[in-house]
C-alpha cells in the first residue's frame, strides 16, 4: 500500500498565492517578518513588487491591508494565527470588519500542532474571536487541495475572510474528481446512520481514521467536513441531527466559541439534539512535538475514537 501524501496547509497557502497572483494583478501579499514560516516567501520570489514585509507589527499590517483594499487592491495579510486574531484583533475589528473591507487574512500556525513553540503561539481561540466580527467569513481547510481552493474562493468574496492554516503536514484526503469546494457548504465524506462526526481542519483526516475504528466495532458513522465555520452549513447539520442519534464535533481549537459552539447554536435554534464537543477543553497548550501533543490532548484518531466510545 502506497504511503498517504502529506502536505502542511501553510505550504498550500504559499503555493496558491502564486497561482492567484498570476491570474490577478490586483492581489498583494503582506507579511509581518514571517514570510519563511507562513510561506508567503514563495509569492515574494514570484512577485517581489507585490509583497510587502511590514515587520513585526501585525496591527499596523492590518491597517495597511485595509488601506490597500480601498485603493482597488485585494490584500492577503499573513502571519501566525495568534498574532492575526489575537494581537491585531482591534485593527481587524475596527479597520477591516467595521467598514467591511475586502481584506483576506491568512493565519498560519494555528492550534496546538504548532508544537514546540508552546502555549504562547498555539492559538486555540482564533475562530472564536473571528466569529464575533460581523460579516467575517471563516474557512478552516482540511488538506492541501481544500486550502488552495479556499485561497481562490476568498478572492471572489466581497468582504473580509479569515483563513486558518496549520504547520503540521496532514494527509491529502480530497484528492478525488468528485470533490467540490463551496464556501458555506459542508462536505459529506462518509455516510452513516448511528452517529455523525462534524470535523474541521486537520481533525477531518483524524476523524475519518477514528470512524474506521468505530465501524469495525459495528457503529455506523457519518463524517462531515465543515471547512467553513462562518457561515456554517445549517442544512447539513440539521439533516444529520434528524438522521443520526448523536452528533460529535471535532476541532483543533477550544471547544468554547469554535466549531462545537457554532453547531450547538444551530441545534439549539433549529433541531435540539444530543451533541458532544471534542477539542481543547478550556486549557492552554504546552511545548512538545505536534504529533505527541495531538495524542496527549486526545485529538488524534485514537483520542477521538476513545472519546466517542465513552460518550455514545
Amino acid at each position: 500500500m502506497s504511503e498517504v501524501k502529506k502536505i502542511a496547509t501553510r505550504d498550500s497557502y504559499g503555493n496558491a498565492l502564486v497561482e492567484l497572483g498570476q491570474a490577478h494583478d490586483d492581489v498583494v501579499v503582506l507579511d509581518a517578518d514571517l514570510a519563511a514560516a507562513t510561506k508567503t516567501a514563495t509569492f515574494k520570489k514570484a512577485f517581489p513588487e507585490r509583497h510587502i514585509d511590514c515587520g513585526i507589527a501585525e496591527a499596523n499590517m492590518m491597517g495597511i491591508a485595509a488601506g490597500l483594499s480601498t485603493c482597488g487592491k485585494v490584500p492577503y495579510a499573513s502571519t501566525f494565527a495568534m498574532f492575526a486574531a489575537g494581537r491585531a484583533f482591534e485593527q481587524v475589528r475596527n479597520s477591516i470588519g467595521y467598514p467591511h473591507l475586502n481584506v483576506k487574512i491568512g493565519a498560519t500556525h494555528a492550534g496546538i500542532s504548532v508544537g514546540e513553540d508552546g502555549a504562547s503561539h498555539q492559538c486555540n481561540e482564533d475562530i472564536a474571536l473571528m466569529r464575533t466580527i460581523p460579516g467575517m467569513t471563516i474557512i478552516n481547510p482540511a488538506d492541501d487541495i481544500e486550502a488552495k481552493a479556499a485561497v481562490m474562493a476568498a478572492y471572489e468574496i466581497d468582504g473580509p475572510v479569515y483563513m486558518r492554516f496549520g504547520r503540521l503536514a496532514v494527509p491529502v484526503i480530497n484528492d478525488n474528481p468528485d470533490y467540490k469546494f463551496e464556501v458555506g457548504k459542508g462536505v459529506l465524506l462518509k455516510d452513516g446512520s448511528d452517529i455523525t462526526i462534524l470535523a474541521t481542519g486537520l481533525e477531518v483526516g483524524e476523524s475519518l481514521a477514528a470512524a474506521e475504528k468505530l465501524e469495525a466495532e459495528g457503529v455506523s458513522v457519518r463524517v462531515i467536513n465543515i471547512h467553513t465555520i462562518k457561515p456554517i452549513d445549517k442544512d447539513i447539520v440539521v439533516k444529520a441531527s434528524k438522521e443520526t442519534k448523536k452528533l460529535f464535533t471535532v476541532e483543533e481549537h477550544s471547544i468554547i466559541g469554535g466549531l462545537g459552539s457554532a453547531v450547538a447554536e444551530v441545534l439549539a435554534e433549529e433541531s435540539p439534539s444530543p451533541l458532544y464537543r471534542i477539542g481543547v477543553r478550556d486549557t492552554f497548550g504546552e511545548s512538545g512535538p505536534a504529533v505527541e501533543l495531538l495524542h496527549k490532548y486526545k485529538l488524534d484518531a485514537e483520542g477521538i475514537y476513545e472519546q466517542i466510545k465513552a460518550n455514545i
